[in-house]
């Protein structure tokens, strides 16, 4: 027996034994959602041992990867290749499983979409408690279509076999700035549309918003060779670059990891953009997680919200969500966003869904731009919690666009279904989890918040 078959028998077991009314909740050492909740009754389903690559395969370029394994761990396997995932989202510690049943997006889904479109097989713990290989081609392929958008509703990613794009050394960076949103939407459009820049072809896309006046696209080629590398792990933070640097150059898997350091600019919250302070912090705390978990220690007690009470400052709300809008009506929804929120950074990152897709209906081949805004918001006086959030929804489904689910979620169930196409949803989740022992897709993404 391999050291997979053993860490898939182990949590077939430990599913098992779990009793029939405690809802079953992933074990894992990191998260990146931000579903905060109340304690409800739930038991521990143990992921020990489902977190390695089990293997690089640089002909087919191909890797065959656990479902709890990192894409730190995934990109450390596959560059001493030359290779990296087609689509590598922005933080380390973001799963393979989480990313292919949740949500995942980076500067090459321009051109590659999302990570589970780069998926050729899955082996999944079913509802039912059944170990399937699901693929596009064999007799589970309603499964292998369902799972993206599922998050963890109809099973949980055991294996994950996933397509592999060749790489360069470097990435050459150019950040060309915007004082209009529109001419920037139109840019962003012009420049997928053709996959190059002056004339030259391009391998990412991304954007950032700092203001009505003051955006940015950043448009990415490989290199053979760089005339320096510079280096955002340290003192130096990545996005104040962007405004200062028209042109750059980082290694490719700094490149992969340039937003993970100070979790894009969400560092600034604790304090570690400082000057002194950062000089204090290790650099093996600065990254992701370690914020990650922070935030989870202030939702869990209560700090920050302490702290607003003792200061007579307003109660604020959590505003940390990806939304998709299509990029002809990305101006409108930045106009939007910056009245009624007023928010700044906000990431931009334009995709492409490259078939369709049941549960996470983007149109095929139109490109979508992808705004990510994480932070925290005064309420106006007599608001209560998720006047924001809310807003939001209703602004990006009035401009035909699309939210993800791993934060705060605020629909109806009629209107939860009818977006997120309930139909196709259904007989699935009846097919392999007839006994609703897994939460279904509202009850874990809007109801138990």
């Amino acid at each position: 027996m391999t050291a997979h078959q053993k860490a898939v028998e182990q949590i077939r077991e430990s599913y098992a034994a779990i009793p029939d009314d405690a809802a079953p909740r992933l074990s894992k050492a990191t998260t990146n959602l931000f579903r905060f909740r109340e304690p409800t009754k739930t038991a521990s389903l143990s992921a020990r041992d489902l977190d390695q690559v089990i293997q690089v395969d640089p002909e087919t370029m191909t890797a065959e990867v656990q479902g709890m394994t990192t894409y730190e761990h995934l990109v450390d396997a596959t560059l001493p290749y030359g290779l990296m995932p087609y689509v590598v989202p922005q933080l380390k510690t973001i799963t393979l499983g989480g990313a292919v049943t949740g949500l995942g997006i980076e500067s090459s889904s321009f051109r590659d979409g999302l990570p589970h479109e780069s998926v050729e097989e899955l082996e999944i713990l079913t509802g039912d408690g059944q170990i399937l290989v699901a693929r596009a081609d064999n007799e589970h392929a309603d499964l292998f279509n369902t799972f993206p958008n599922s998050y963890g509703t109809l099973g949980y990613a055991l294996r994950i076999r996933i397509k592999l794009a060749p790489v360069k050394p470097f990435v050459r960076l150019t950040h060309i700035r915007f004082t209009d949103a529109d001419k920037c939407m139109l840019a962003l459009a012009e420049i997928c549309e053709s996959r190059t820049h002056e004339g030259e072809p391009i391998d990412f896309v991304d954007g950032t918003y700092f203001g009505p006046g003051e955006l940015y696209v950043t448009v990415g080629t490989f290199s053979d060779k760089a005339p320096y590398a510079s280096d955002y792990t340290g003192m130096r933070i990545y996005y104040q670059s962007i405004q200062t640097r028209p042109r750059d150059w980082l290694t490719i898997r700094d490149y992969l990891w340039r937003w993970d350091t100070d979790w894009f600019w969400c560092s600034r919250a604790f304090g570690v953009q400082q000057p002194l302070v950062r000089s204090l912090v290790p650099r093996r705390w600065l990254r992701s997680d370690v914020y990650r978990k922070l935030v989870g220690f202030d939702q869990k007690h209560g700090v920050t919200a302490r702290l607003d009470r003792w200061r007579n400052r307003p109660v604020q709300e959590s505003v940390i969500q990806d939304v998709e809008v299509p990029v002809e009506r990305g101006a409108e929804f930045l106009e939007i966003f910056q009245s009624e929120v007023g928010m700044t950074p906000v990431w931009m990152c334009p995709l492409k869904a490259t078939r369709d897709w049941p549960i996470y209906p983007l149109e095929p081949g139109k490109l979508y731009i992808n705004f990510g805004f994480w932070g925290m918001v005064p309420l106006p006086r007599g608001q209560q919690d998720g006047y924001y959030n809310r807003l939001i929804e209703h602004a990006v489904h009035r401009l035909g666009g699309h939210k993800s689910l791993y934060s705060s979620s605020y629909y109806e169930r009629e209107e939860f279904w009818r977006l997120y196409n309930g139909d196709s949803y259904w007989p699935v989740k009846h097919a392999y989890d007839p006994g609703g022992r897994l939460l279904d897709l509202y009850d874990k993404c809007v109801r138990a918040r």
